[in-house]
C-alpha cells in the first residue's frame, strides 16, 4: 500500500491505495466522491473526465498514485459556492443537454476544460473536443446548446440534424 494525498475540490484529503488502484476508484471508493462515472473501463466513453492541475484527464486511465501531491476537481466541486448550479451545470439544464444523466459529469467536466481553453468556441470545436464522451440518449445536439450558451453565445446558430 502507499499513501496518497492530494486536494479534491479544495480539500486535502489523503489515502493508502495499491499501485493498481485508478484515480476513478479511488475518487468513488475512498472518498465517496460517486459523481464521475465508470463507463466503459476502456477509456473510450468519457464519463470519468475529471480535472488534474486543471487539465480534463480520464480518470480510469490514471492510477491514484498518479495524483499524488495534485489538485483534482470532480462533478462535485463543480456547483457554485451557495449550491447552486454553475453556469454550465445550469445550460446543461436550461437546453435539455441529458436525458439518462450517465454521461453527464464527464460531458459538464469536459464542457468545463474546453471554456477555459477556449471561452467562445464554435459549434465545430464543441463538437470535436466532446469526440472523447460518448452520449446514448441524446445525440449531442443538446449538449453543444448548452456549451454555446454557457459560453454566452448564440444558441440559434447551431446548425440542425
Amino acid at each position: 500500500m502507499t499513501k496518497v494525498t492530494m486536494t479534491v475540490n479544495g480539500k486535502a484529503v489523503s489515502g493508502d491505495v495499491e499501485g493498481r488502484t485508478l484515480l476513478v476508484d479511488f475518487l468513488r471508493s475512498d472518498l465517496r466522491l460517486t459523481g464521475t462515472h465508470v463507463g466503459c473501463d476502456t477509456s473510450q466513453c468519457g464519463a470519468c473526465v475529471v480535472h488534474v492541475d486543471g487539465k480534463a484527464v480520464k480518470s480510469c486511465t490514471m492510477f491514484a498514485i498518479e495524483a499524488d501531491g495534485a489538485e483534482v476537481a470532480t462533478i462535485e466541486g463543480q456547483a457554485n459556492a451557495d449550491g447552486s448550479l454553475n453556469v454550465i451545470q445550469q445550460a446543461f439544464q436550461d437546453h435539455h443537454g441529458l436525458q439518462c444523466g450517465f454521461c453527464t459529469p464527464g460531458m459538464v467536466m469536459s464542457a468545463a476544460a474546453l471554456l477555459k481553453e477556449n471561452p467562445t468556441p464554435s459549434e465545430a470545436e464543441i463538437r470535436e473536443y466532446l469526440e472523447g464522451n460518448i452520449c446514448r440518449c441524446t445525440g449531442y445536439h443538446n449538449i453543444v446548446k448548452a456549451i454555446m450558451a454557457a459560453s454566452g453565445q448564440d444558441v440559434e446558430v447551431i446548425a440542425a440534424e
